[in-house]
């Protein structure tokens, strides 16, 4: 998989050559039933107007939200921070057009469902600036102090090239990487499941490093320690290497870390307009014309949830922050998992024990990211001595990891990613302020562009986040450890209620940490779609018979299950 390749596609319905985040563990073309004209199901006509709850207003709930008030349903949203979740574009002070991406920021283009409500919101995107991309203009790596400039994977030294051509190998070697590419672009369900359920048994257990030092590929040190600084796609990966191959896989089938665009103007637009957005008159059942989630709610959504319980017969309980007591046939919890284990407290009887247990083991990345806005793109000035840009995307082993450069155009401001990093990388920086953390940073850039003066450029304080700080948060996103497979399983398909005692129905989970994609928006819409059709099927609904939803064809396609 070649870290150069570019963004040009531009349909919305297919990735960039054919390549989709279609599965591999659910194979369902989420994209395909969403535009579907006949719309994605309804409800009785005697549950329009019934109330569902949706806990959490990032993009899956808020997906979840939208969808559910088109079938003529009143989800009733509540919030404990603000809209947009991990969606979250922070705007420097007096500079109102620049943005820190503090959360998602970059989207491959595989992710042909989530690019469906990012049309539906009129959202413009552009090419992210990721390493050795055309978008980035040059990349620098500096690895143990030396620094390499390059404008293309050509102008790499041969023992990156060595590297890069090591992952191709072992990719298509031990993973047959163009044949699932091949049955993903085809959609051809028999065999990805053929090439990805044997993975599924053999590498539940393996970490991302055991995958690579097992191999003849990466058999020496060097290559494996220049691969997890270097890595493929957006950069180093050696924080992922305790991680299950597993998840790694999913990442590289389905080009996920590839051919990423940015929203222009903030991703946090796309909760906020589909908070705003009135469906036409056509797509709506029971609802007028101009209802919108904002219309239903007199405003914001309600306050964040404090308590829930199940109450007979069949009806959620929920009791928010400000006391208000309110009972729903059914319930949607998009805020992550460990939300109900430490900030909500739970009625036992939410789940059945494998499925808290399988809470309780989801294991969340931390990450962390520093933003500084600058007076214009100084790093398109050219050294006079080399002719070389004066700043370039940084890849390095020092204590940034990442450095992204965000220009808004010839001599305009623009905004500089000073650092962007995950796991014991993000931890270094939690005692440190945000100027501190600016202050190192600095210092480890100006060893790598001595002939740089970057505080002169700085025109804002820095704006940070770390999100294992943040409390309805507790990390960025789910990333599974070996032997986490079953746990995953339990959590995907728990919308598939008929399987589970009536006792323990009602309740649904969505969101990427729910999702076999975390970390990619992709996910968490999927999930949410996953939870609307549970919702639909629990108040006596039913899709359209020319377009079924996850549910219905779950048993053709549904995830390997493993022996316990």
């Amino acid at each position: 998989m070649s870290a150069t390749r570019t963004a040009t596609a531009t349909r919305r319905d297919i990735g960039p050559d054919g390549i989709s985040m279609f599965g591999p563990d659910f194979p369902f073309a989420y994209d395909n039933h969403v535009r579907h004209p006949a719309g994605i199901g309804r409800v009785p006509p005697d549950q329009h107007g019934r109330e569902v709850a949706v806990i959490g207003a990032g993009c899956a709930g808020l997906v979840t939200a939208f969808e559910l008030m088109k079938l003529g349903l009143r989800p009733v949203v509540y919030e404990a921070d603000r809209l947009g979740g991990r969606m979250r574009s922070e705007r420097f002070a007096g500079h109102a057009g620049l943005v820190a991406e503090l959360g998602a920021m970059r989207f491959p283009e595989s992710s042909t469902t989530l690019f469906h409500y990012f049309d539906r919101c009129g959202l413009r995107t552009r090419p992210f600036p990721n390493p050795l991309t055309p978008a980035s203009n040059s990349t620098v790596i500096d690895l143990k102090s030396r620094p390499v400039y390059a404008e293309g994977e050509e102008d790499l030294p041969p023992i990156y090239r060595k590297v890069l051509k090591a992952w191709d190998d072992l990719l298509e070697n031990r993973a047959a990487f163009a044949a699932m590419q091949e049955a993903i672009r085809q959609r051809d369900v028999a065999a990805i499941k053929a090439i990805w359920n044997p993975q599924v048994k053999r590498l539940d257990d393996c970490t991302f490093y055991q995958f690579l030092a097992h191999s003849t590929e990466f058999a020496s040190f060097r290559d494996r320690e220049i691969f997890g600084q270097v890595g493929f796609g957006t950069g180093g990966w050696d924080t992922d290497f305790p991680n299950s191959m597993l998840e790694i896989l999913r990442v590289a089938y389905t080009s996920a870390d590839d051919n990423h665009r940015a929203v222009i103007g903030g991703v946090q637009q796309l909760p906020e307009t589909l908070w705003q957005l009135a469906p036409s008159r056509d797509e709506m059942a029971h609802w007028p014309a101009g209802t919108s989630l904002a219309l239903l709610h007199e405003g914001p959504p309600r306050p964040g949830v404090r308590e829930i319980y199940r109450t007979h017969p069949g009806n959620i309980t929920l009791v928010d922050q400000s006391g208000a007591i309110r009972t729903y046939p059914a319930m949607v919890m998009s805020a992550q998992v460990w939300m109900l284990l430490s900030q909500i407290r739970c009625d036992e009887a939410l789940f059945p024990a494998d499925h808290w247990t399988a809470i309780e083991r989801t294991h969340y990345t931390q990450s962390s990211k520093t933003f500084v806005a600058v007076d214009r793109p100084f790093w398109q000035d050219k050294d006079p001595r080399t002719g070389r840009d004066a700043m370039s995307t940084t890849l390095t082993d020092r204590m940034t990891r990442s450095t992204y450069l965000l220009g808004e155009g010839d001599d305009r401001p623009g905004v500089i990613c000073l650092s962007y990093t995950w796991n014991d990388d993000a931890l270094k920086w939690l005692p440190l302020s945000a100027s501190q953390r600016m202050d190192v940073m600095l210092e480890s850039l100006g060893e790598i562009y001595p002939g740089v003066n970057l505080r002169r450029h700085i025109i804002t304080d820095p704006i940070t986040v770390s999100w294992e700080l943040e409390p309805y948060f507790m990390g960025a996103f789910k990333a599974n450890l070996p032997g986490h497979y079953r746990y995953q399983h339990r959590l995907f398909t728990h919308f598939m209620q008929d399987r589970l005692p009536p006792g323990y129905q009602g309740v649904f989970l969505c969101g990427d940490d729910v999702s076999w994609t975390a970390g990619w928006a992709e996910g968490a819409v999927t999930t949410a779609l996953n939870a609307v059709w549970g919702v639909m099927r629990h108040l006596g609904g039913e899709t359209h018979p020319d377009n079924p939803g996850p549910g219905d064809v779950f048993d053709a396609i549904a995830p390997l299950e493993l022996d316990d």
